[in-house]
């Protein structure tokens, strides 16, 4: 295991080991929480599903990987990032394997419910990367690792192409052998973090006693919620719109996830050397002029997807921001703070695609819950405006 002294002297072999395979790991765990967004055309007409039933299911893994992010951050700051992760992804080969064998849609829920498991792996992964790197370098650090959110757009990109050439099946069994490749690979080359066994549930929980968790939690709620529930909704918008065949709506909706992903080490390097709440103010008005831009555009394929590129553009510059500051909202507790501003912001992206679903059933559009999505990135701004910029509550470097 490392000791505080390995990280404070540093050895650079095992803090860019660990921050490459904990990106990696991450990837292929959000594969498979993101797994059924790009299959659910195919998933509907299987089990014969109502556009609400579509839409519970995608967001169902979200609940669980969002919940879960609290307890498994704690726990991997108490007992080893590494532990925490290869158990992790042994666990989740078991719903991988339950989707080849279900037939109905309760049992599919079920799976789908475990499967969100995976999502925990963001606050495993920003918990062991963070600690290999002095304050300085975390916010580029923290952005890099948080790529992983990337296995969304690999997953967009690759599933159906799989399950359009080998079949539905062939899709879990490529990410079962695909997560033990990972796992193997982390077992093998990364060094454990140093932890604190000292450390007391109750403790770790402190941190929801100060108000700027709560404030970034409910900044990440907007941000990462977006990118969670576009990445899930844009190809059942694009179909249900504008009639775009399953692959290419997944192409698009790897892009969103693509672009969410790639700019956030850049808004994380960025919040390295600026004030971090200044710049979120511009993101949270961006966020809203380019929704406005999709509420208004269900007529033009153009610019329904100009929309959500610069959406996703704005939604992951502000995910870097947000999880920049982790760190010093309360030092020696990021897995624990990870998980908690982690887990809101999964429920962030949990609630959106059932409101969406009710509203289009309710409508017959999705215009109002776009609508709505202005309205949060508005509340978001006189927030951060009335308590961070004018107000006496401050998060600074």
């Amino acid at each position: 295991m490392a000791t505080q002294e390995d990280v404070a002297h540093g050895s650079r072999y095992n803090a860019y080991m660990a921050l490459i395979l904990a990106t990696i790991a991450m990837i292929v765990c959000f594969m498979s929480w993101s797994n059924f967004a790009p299959l659910a055309a195919q998933v509907a007409t299987m089990f014969h599903l109502s556009v609400g039933q579509k839409t519970l299911l995608l967001a169902t893994p979200v609940l669980l990987g969002s919940i879960m992010r609290i307890p498994v951050g704690i726990l991997s700051d108490k007992y080893g990032g590494k532990k925490v992760y290869i158990i992790l992804m042994i666990f989740i080969l078991i719903p991988l394997f339950m989707i080849t064998q279900v037939h109905t849609f309760g049992m599919l829920l079920f799976a789908a419910l475990l499967v969100g498991m995976a999502g925990t792996s963001f606050a495993v992964g920003v918990s062991y990367a963070s600690v290999w790197f002095p304050p300085e370098k975390q916010g580029f650090a923290l952005g890099i690792v948080a790529m992983g959110n990337m296995g969304n757009a690999v997953a967009a990109l690759t599933l159906p192409r799989i399950s359009a050439s080998s079949g539905f099946n062939s899709v879990y069994h490529f990410l079962m052998v695909l997560t033990v490749i990972i796992m193997v690979l982390f077992a093998i080359f990364c060094k454990e973090m140093p932890t604190d066994k000292t450390k007391s549930v109750s403790g770790a929980l402190s941190v929801a006693k100060e108000s700027s968790t709560w404030y970034l939690s409910l900044f990440y709620f907007l941000t990462f919620g977006l990118f969670v529930s576009f990445t899930n909704l844009t190809p059942m918008f694009l179909g249900d719109i504008f009639g775009v065949n399953a692959v290419t709506a997944g192409l698009y909706a790897a892009l969103f996830a693509f672009l969410c992903t790639i700019i956030r080490p850049i808004g994380g390097a960025a919040a390295d050397k600026f004030r971090p709440m200044s710049m979120l103010q511009w993101i949270f008005i961006l966020i809203a002029v380019f929704s406005l831009v999709i509420m208004f555009s269900f007529d033009s394929q153009i610019l329904f997807v100009t929309g959500i590129v610069g959406t996703g553009l704005a939604a992951g510059w502000g995910n870097g921001v947000v999880f920049k500051m982790v760190p010093y909202v309360s030092k020696g507790n990021t897995g624990a703070v990870t998980g908690f501003v982690g887990a809101v912001g999964g429920l962030g992206g949990f609630f959106p695609p059932l409101v969406v679903g009710w509203i289009k059933g309710w409508t017959g559009s999705y215009q109002l819950g776009i609508a709505l999505l202005v309205l949060t990135a508005l509340i978001c701004w006189y927030v951060l405006r009335r308590r961070f910029i004018k107000g006496d509550v401050h998060i600074v470097k």
